[in-house]
């Protein structure tokens, strides 16, 4: 008989399918905590593809002469979940100092390779592996989650023509992007 069958325990069926649709009810967070003001991009998904586009984080970056943290996390990820943790509990000693960043949230999937996995800077999509080695990352060949790349306003993917990200891991006080360690996924 199916769980649900008898009357009995439709009434349990309903009752709990009903507490879980309760409206103010939400499933614990998923990204960068709300105190940090985050720019949440998704990406788009295509098959065996899914693209994140920094054009609008890069164009506000220049607008704002705000520097970039950019943050790739998982939905699917223990370890990005800590991290994320970690900034929620922490957040009104640390949210003052994101004020000289824009904090964008890259929400993947631990499913998503590396060959699959795309960045958008300009009219260039790069595969993850070749935009790690266009930032100077010495990971290009491990995706990692989370990671944290530290970015100025002025990442460029058209420098000399050649798809290469310009100057994109300069950052006062971090001369080279870094990542937070987590899980590696090849």
């Amino acid at each position: 008989m199916p769980p649900c069958a008898s009357p009995h325990r439709r009434r349990a069926c309903v009752l709990i399918a009903g507490t879980l649709a309760l409206p103010g009810v939400a499933a614990p967070a998923v990204g960068i905590p709300p105190a940090y003001s985050p720019m949440v991009v998704e990406p788009s998904v295509g098959p065996k593809r899914s693209e994140f586009d920094l054009g609008p984080a890069l164009a506000r970056a220049q607008r704002e002469n705000k520097r970039l943290y950019v943050y790739l996390g998982a939905d699917d990820c223990p370890y990005c979940r800590r991290y994320e943790n970690f900034l929620g509990k922490n957040a009104s000693e640390l949210v003052p100092h994101f004020k000289p960043w824009i904090v964008v949230d890259l929400r993947s999937s631990l499913s998503t390779t590396q060959g699959q996995l795309f960045f958008r800077v300009g009219n260039k999509s790069l595969v993850y592996s070749d935009f790690q080695r266009s930032i100077g990352d010495e990971r290009a060949r491990m995706l990692v989650y989370p990671s944290v790349w530290l970015f100025d306003e002025a990442l460029d993917a058209d420098a000399g023509g050649h798809g290469h990200v310009r100057d994109g891991r300069r950052a006062v006080g971090n001369p080279e992007p870094r990542a937070v360690s987590g899980c590696t996924c090849t």
